[in-house]
Order: C-alpha cells, then structure tokens, then sequence
C-alpha cells in the first residue's frame, strides 16, 4: 500500500464514518477497487482513531461534562456518561463474539452492497415516520434532546447499533434511526451517534490492536499515521457539514444516495471487478486465470501428452506409452510403445 491508497482510504473513512453511508462499505469498495488484499483491514480499523479525534475535538465541552459528571460535579454529564456506557454494552459483548464470521463471510462488495440498499430504504421512510409519530410538546410523544434520554432508550439505541456490526449497514445510520424512533429530532440523534462513537469506535481499534497486532506490525508505520491524520482532518469537517445539514434537512438524501451507490457496486463486481486477482480469507493474492497445458514428447514422438505432476479423476493416472493389446497390431505403433493408452 502506497501513499497515494493511504491518503484515498483517509478521506474515505474520515468523510463516511459519521455521514450515515457506512464507512466501512465505502472502505471495502475502495479497497477492492485498488487490488489491495484483505492484509490492510487492522488498517482500516486502526485510521477510525482520527475520526474519534475528530469527535473529542469538536465535542470537547461535552466530553468534559461528562468528566465532571462522573467525578460527581456535574449531574447532566454523569446523566450523558451513563446512557452511553449503557448503549456501547451490546456491541462491546457481540462484537467480539462475531468478528470472526463477520470478517469471513461478510467483508465482501455484494454483502456491502445489501446493507446500502436496505438502509437506504429504511431511511426513505424513518424520516416521513417520525413527523407522524412525534411533535413539539411535553407529552409522551413529543421530540426530546439528548439531556432527556432515558438509559432504557439508550439501551435500545445500542441494542440497534448491533446491527451495524454487517458492514454496509452504516453505524452512524443505525444509532440516527434509533435515536429518531424514541423521540430525538435529527441533529440531536446525530449528535447522540457521535458521542456514542468515542466507546465504541475506541473499543473496536483496541480490539483490532490486540487481535491483529502481528499483522499491524508489519505494515509500515508512516502510512498508518497518515492515514490517522487525514481521516481526523475530514472527520471533523464530515460532522460540522452534517449537523448543519439536519438542521434543516432530513435523511431522504443519504438515503438515495446509498441505493443509488449499491446498483453501482453490484453492476460493477458482478460484472468481474477488479479481475487482476482474488484474494482468499488468508490475504494472498491468487490468479484467477487458468493456467496453459503444456504438452512434451515422451519416448513416443507422434503422440505428444499433457505434463500432470498429480493423477487427474477425469483422466486417469499419468503412465507411459502404452496400448491396449487389442490394437497392438497396428503398424503404425513403434515397436517401443506396445501396448499404449
């Protein structure tokens, strides 16, 4: 992986994680796109740091409440804290039990290109939804802010954002819905998202460092950096750009954007792809071309035979020159290729 693929897979993660388009499904296309094996993605787990950066700075105030809060100086923060901790307890129990599997069989474009269809159309309608069920009040169906949230809906937002373990579901479009079907209004749910992406994007890099750190310790580490720098960079203008868009709009954009791009990934790979190589759940890259028979003359010049180092099933076992007797009459045998088969 070279400078150039770090710098694209930076501005990818940090301009997807928080926009609910799934960063992870971007990753994937992107990564495929480019050749690059399975080796990279501690990679693409490790540069999610930059995005958690990017929300540590631009949230600070809160965080910093949050502090107080459990130090027992500030009751709002300890409020926040708790919900949060709270929401991050399903995907800190599931993810480590479904890593494996998830990265086996679902780390692929057609799997990723599911998840962006279908949440592409759960979010057509979250919104529509949402003006129906809930409005300004203080009743049991009015909207509410995040210093409103009860640790029984906090649950339930992070009951859901299991979900996002399929990669192209998107996390951050998970925790949005969620947030909006107990009653947040599109900012606020946002807003909840990326505060709940400190435990839980945080637990999953020291997951991946723990678990793969033979694998990262062969990457090079300049890149890695990079790919880190880049990604906090784009992050922090991904959640300044999205807030103020929800401000004022609702998810209906993200929401064709995503069915839009999975046509694009299925026409794309169905169709072959990248068709330079494939690459196994080991990580080595494999040709995908057969390759030649070749053919050599044995002490029987006139009848050249196919080199086999292991005895084909369909063939039969490789032998010398041989003839059935029943046509070892023929005179157009050599006298040292009798009998032949």
């Amino acid at each position: 992986m070279d400078y150039i693929q770090t710098i694209i897979l930076g501005i990818v993660e940090g301009l997807t994680e928080f926009i609910p388009v799934s960063s992870t499904g971007h990753l994937i296309i992107a990564k495929e796109y480019m050749g690059l094996t399975d080796k990279i993605n501690p990679f693409l787990i490790v540069i999610q740091s930059g995005a958690i950066l990017a929300v540590l700075g631009l949230y600070r105030k809160r965080v910093a409440e949050m502090v107080r809060g459990l130090l027992g100086k500030n009751s709002a923060g300890l409020k926040l804290a708790i919900n949060l901790i709270i929401a991050f307890l399903p995907a800190a129990v599931f993810g480590p039990l479904l890593d494996d599997t998830i990265d086996e069989w679902l780390m692929g474009p057609i799997p990723v290109s599911w998840a962006l269809a279908i949440g592409g159309v759960l979010m057509l309608f979250a919104a529509r939804w949402q003006r129906s069920a809930f409005h300004e009040g203080s009743d049991t169906h009015s909207f509410i802010d995040i210093e409103h949230l009860t640790w029984k809906r906090a649950l339930l937002i992070g009951s859901v954002q299991c979900l996002a373990m399929f990669p192209g579901t998107s996390r951050s479009m998970v925790t949005i819905v969620a947030s909006m079907a107990v009653g947040m209004k599109p900012k606020h749910a946002a807003e909840f998202s990326f505060l709940l992406a400190l435990p839980t994007l945080g637990g999953a890099t020291v997951f991946k460092l723990y678990k793969d750190f033979d694998t990262l310790s062969t990457l090079d580490f300049g890149p890695m950096i990079l790919g880190i720098i880049i990604s906090f960079i784009t992050a922090a203008i991904a959640i300044k750009w999205l807030v103020a868009y929800l401000s004022k709009h609702g998810l209906a954009l993200f929401g064709w954007y995503r069915i839009a791009l999975a046509i694009v990934v299925v026409v794309y790979f169905a169709d072959g792809g990248n068709n330079e190589s494939s690459t196994p759940v080991g990580g080595a890259a494999i040709s995908s071309t057969v390759s030649p028979v070749t053919f050599a003359n044995d002490h029987c010049p006139a009848l050249p035979v196919a080199i086999q180092e292991t005895p084909s099933t369909i063939t039969g076992p490789t032998a010398d020159c041989h003839l059935p007797d029943l046509i070892s009459w023929s005179p157009f045998i050599s006298d040292h290729c009798n009998p032949l088969i």
